[in-house]
């Protein structure tokens, strides 16, 4: 069996899904005592943002791959469903959801800065993956949080084989600069052969090919994808194909109030865009209009705001 094609087909995403604590700060932080924060507990994780945003596109269906906690499985289960993306999650026995404590300057910027305990999410493994589930499958997403763990590498190995093997084009965010660069540039784009979309942040695309120049990157990173879109925040996207930039998209008007998760945004309609038959052009469009609504809100996700935390007793449920 192929994988589905064109506006038919579903949208796999296979990543991270956590708990998010978004503390929202104005001016410094203050070693040694109290800062005055207002602080929310939200659903995310690059992944599971990555397919909410894509479900927000009429007529598009969205299935989600990821492994979490029994203490919070059910109320991650209830907010996915919530936005529209089936779940496809693995409910790990003994390590807890993973939880990203956002720190986010309230002041014009809204620039966060992230402190990780990823859990359960980077247990995923190849004993999760099957086949199968590219039935009906037009694209598989891959969250570049997949590439900082062994077990999850090894997931992405068989799933791109999977993938190559029915003919569904394969997309990777590499997700994290700092986690990027622990890993290795090498090592990342070693195990990236065969992704058809690379869709780096600005910083990222710079790390991966040591280039200073943002859109001399996306030039260079096309000769070995054969799309690169790179994602410049409030100076839009690049789009680039065979060793040149093609396009430059620039990005929406936008109020910031939290960018957490703004390039997830960005991604998931970007892949809905495509899925829906359009150019990358007009799809990278799509994902800076995305990406101006969600920098917009508290959270990585579309209408999460006033998202509460589970009690105990709501996580089991």
């Amino acid at each position: 069996m192929t994988g589905a094609r064109g506006a038919g087909g579903a949208l796999l995403v296979v990543g991270d899904v956590i708990t998010d604590v978004v503390a929202r700060h104005r001016g410094p932080l203050a070693p040694g005592t109290d800062t005055a924060a207002a602080v929310r507990t939200v659903p995310g994780g690059a992944g599971a943002n990555v397919a909410c945003w894509a479900a927000r596109r009429a007529g598009t269906e969205v299935r989600f791959l990821g492994r979490v906690g029994a203490d919070s499985a059910a109320w991650h289960e209830r907010e996915l469903v919530a936005s529209g993306v089936r779940p496809l999650l693995v409910v790990d026995p003994r390590a807890p959801t993973g939880t990203v404590i956002c720190l986010v300057d309230a002041g014009a910027s809204a620039e966060r800065t992230f402190l990780t305990d990823s859990g359960a999410s980077l247990r995923l493994d190849a004993d999760d993956w099957s086949p199968a589930l590219l039935d009906g499958v037009a694209r598989l997403h891959l969250s570049g949080y997949l590439f900082f763990s062994e077990p999850c590498r090894a997931l992405v190995s068989v799933a791109v084989e999977s993938a190559r093997a029915r003919g569904v084009p394969v997309s990777v965010d590499p997700a994290s600069a700092g986690f990027l660069a622990a890993l290795g540039v090498d090592r990342f784009l070693s195990r990236a052969e065969g992704v058809d979309v690379l869709l780096p942040s600005r910083d990222e695309a710079r790390l991966l090919t040591g280039l200073p120049d943002t859109a001399d990157a996306a030039a260079t990173l096309s000769r070995h994808f054969p799309l690169v879109v790179v994602k410049q925040g409030d100076a839009g996207a690049l789009i680039a194909r065979a060793g040149a930039v093609r396009a430059r998209i620039p990005a929406e008007v936008a109020h910031p109030v939290d960018t957490t998760g703004a390039g997830d945004a960005f991604t998931g309609a970007f892949l809905a865009a495509l899925l829906a038959g359009g150019r990358p052009e007009e799809a990278a469009a799509e994902g800076c209009r995305a990406g101006a609504r969600a920098v917009e809100q508290v959270g990585g996700r579309p209408g999460t705001p006033d998202a509460k935390a589970p009690t105990a007793q709501e996580a089991k449920a």
